[in-house]
């Protein structure tokens, strides 16, 4: 722990930047208390046409050696800079022994340039050069990852900055990208085997008899019992937060870990855009800049009308832009703690590369609620308080009846209500989709609710202003848009004792595509039947969010959707082609998937 505003000895922390490969011998504990000698910032590359390599590279990060595999041997990759409206070429060249590709996560394209191996081209063979050439028809904060096995675990990752025509309607003097991942020094196959092995095989933070005798203390006996009765009928825990903890990840800001500590430099009277991208594999993180509020001014590279927070959280593959207004001659630390609070990435945001702010405590371990399995309100400890159910879209989706299935039998149907601030619009058709309820899916929620305005767990009633989906507004007019022509609903599905992942129960090996018709304005709802955050990503098309304003409905490639909830968005069908459609953690990704052809 660094005193507030301290000088530091260069000896202690180590500037350097290593362009090619990064071969480090410091010895590293898994809390990352010691530093290593790595680059303090992206290398940047701008241009037309990029020559990109796919290399394994030696790397050691925790103290323990260790093969990534990497572009151009750095983590995290080159940060490309692009113009919209021009076009870019970008060769990547393949100098592993395995297939491997380059998705252009957010970027609008054709199918063939998406880099999906399967889905949109066959993907890089070894030894072998593809080339991806497309028109940059948008702006903003973006990111690019493998789209082969697990390779985005092991480093094949890096961010995009589309510069707009028209500049953007904020100012600031200068800027920084800040990548956050989760780095394991174990194989990635070897995660995915523990975990089929044993889904909480990484958890630690396991209620004990103690915490039973103070729930007893609090809440009496029979509700105490009776609470941990349920949870254990359904092979869940109210701790069960992160499928993979800071026991096997390190936590890294731009590449680096919490010990190396990034560093973002200003002079006095600057204003600084940050641009956050979560290019982790599966962690969720909490970021605030502790005695500075952030504007957030973009989500998902689309500019919002402006938000001034605390904190907010970043789900998997979400990107969100914030300028902020460092007092002169004060440093701040930039602290993303994992959801789980098993581990953060820090970095520093400071006038001085030598000094440096205190580290901040993490907060308490999360603990989920009846309301975070989708369970009546009214049985949640959580504070409802403050529910702005305006924020709700305008027209109620009619579903089936659907039930969090336990060993007790316990049953309770759907509250159908929902806030409709537009009477004259028709209920929308519901096109059915097959589902199972065979061995995939385990549990159901009962009574899955719209909570754009619940920052998630762990973020509620923590004194500070999060930031909520509610608070997303275009910063265009969606006024005028196509009303949506159909619906179609997702049940986000799981069985956790067995580690399996699905979408309506059916695994992606076994279910057909979803077709979307070239031209509608589709509605697409999910439920969220598990325990888990899911950041599901929908490739080719912007998902526009439905936050209970039309008017202004923020567009998003990647959305949030929590524990026992339902979230809805809209998408304009404009691209012809097959499409990925899938969850976002990685381990969860092979079986919540599904591919989408649009004829």
């Amino acid at each position: 722990m660094f005193h507030k505003d301290s000088k530091i000895s260069r000896r202690t922390f180590v500037k350097g930047a290593v362009a090619a490969s990064i071969i480090v011998t410091v010895p590293l504990s898994l809390q990352a208390k010691t530093t290593i000698t790595q680059r303090q910032e992206s290398v940047e590359i701008r241009g037309n046409e990029f020559h990109l390599s796919i290399v394994k590279t030696a790397v050691n990060i925790t103290g323990v050696p260790a093969i990534a595999t990497l572009v151009d041997g750095m983590i995290s990759g080159p940060t490309l800079r692009w113009k919209e409206g021009e076009k870019v070429t970008i060769h990547v060249t393949n100098q592993l022994t395995e297939d491997t590709s380059i998705h252009w996560h957010g970027i609008i394209l054709p199918t063939d340039m998406d880099g999906v191996p399967d889905i949109s081209f066959m993907g890089i063979k070894p030894g072998e050069t593809f080339t991806y050439h497309f028109k940059v028809i948008q702006s903003g904060t973006f990111w690019y990852h493998s789209h082969s096995g697990f390779q985005e675990q092991t480093g094949i990752y890096g961010a995009i900055v589309i510069d707009p025509i028209i500049p953007d309607p904020y100012k600031y003097d200068k800027e920084y990208v800040i990548t956050l991942s989760d780095w394991s020094d174990e194989n990635p196959v070897t995660v995915f085997r523990k975990l089929k092995i044993s889904s909480d095989y990484y958890n630690f933070k396991k209620r004990t008899g103690g915490d039973f005798f103070s729930e007893v203390k609090e809440k009496g006996f029979f509700t105490a019992f009776n609470e941990r009765k349920m949870w254990n009928e359904m092979a869940m825990t109210d701790r069960d937060l992160s499928d993979v903890t800071g026991y096997t990840y390190t936590y890294l800001m731009n590449g680096v870990n919490p010990a190396t500590i990034f560093k973002a430099l200003f002079k006095n009277g600057d204003k600084i855009r940050l641009r956050f991208i979560n290019s982790a594999s599966m962690t969720f993180f909490d970021v605030m800049i502790p005695g500075l509020k952030m504007t957030v001014v973009a989500s998902d590279g689309n500019n919002i009308q402006p938000v001034s927070v605390d904190e907010f959280r970043i789900g998997v593959a979400e990107t969100y832009d914030v300028i902020v207004e460092p007092e002169e001659n004060h440093a701040y630390a930039i602290f993303a703690q994992s959801l789980d609070r098993s581990g953060y990435a820090l970095g520093a945001l400071t006038y001085d590369e030598n000094i440096i702010t205190n580290t901040p405590p993490m907060d308490p371990l999360p603990i989920l609620t009846h309301a975070d399995m989708g369970m009546s309100m009214s049985s949640s400890n959580m504070d409802h308080s403050s529910q702005d159910m305006s924020a709700m879209p305008s027209v109620p989706t009619i579903e089936k009846e659907s039930a969090m299935k336990c060993g007790g039998g316990m049953k309770m149907p759907i509250n159908h209500s929902s806030k409709n601030n537009d009477l004259k619009k028709s209920p929308i058709p519901i096109t059915p989709l097959e589902e199972d309820q065979g061995v995939q899916t385990t549990m159901r929620a009962m009574n899955p609710q719209y909570r754009l305005d619940d920052p998630g767990v762990g973020l509620r009633n923590n004194t500070r202003k999060v930031l909520t989906y509610a608070d997303l507004k275009s910063l265009v007019s969606t006024k005028h848009d196509k009303y949506p022509e159909r619906e179609i609903i997702l049940h986000l599905t799981g069985n956790m004792e067995r580690y399996m992942w699905s979408i309506n129960g059916i695994a992606y090996k076994d279910a057909k595509p979803l077709e979307f018709k070239y031209g509608e304005r589709l509605r697409i709802t999910y439920i969220n039947d598990t325990m888990m955050n899911h950041p599901m990503h929908l490739h080719g098309m912007w998902s526009d969010l439905e936050t209970g304003d039309d008017n202004y409905l923020p567009k998003k490639h990647t959305i949030i959707v929590q524990p026992g909830s339902k979230i809805s968005f809209r998408v304009n069908v404009d691209a012809k082609g097959s499409w990925a459609f899938h969850c976002h953690l990685l381990y969860h990704m092979a079986g919540m998937f599904r591919k989408v052809v649009v004829a």
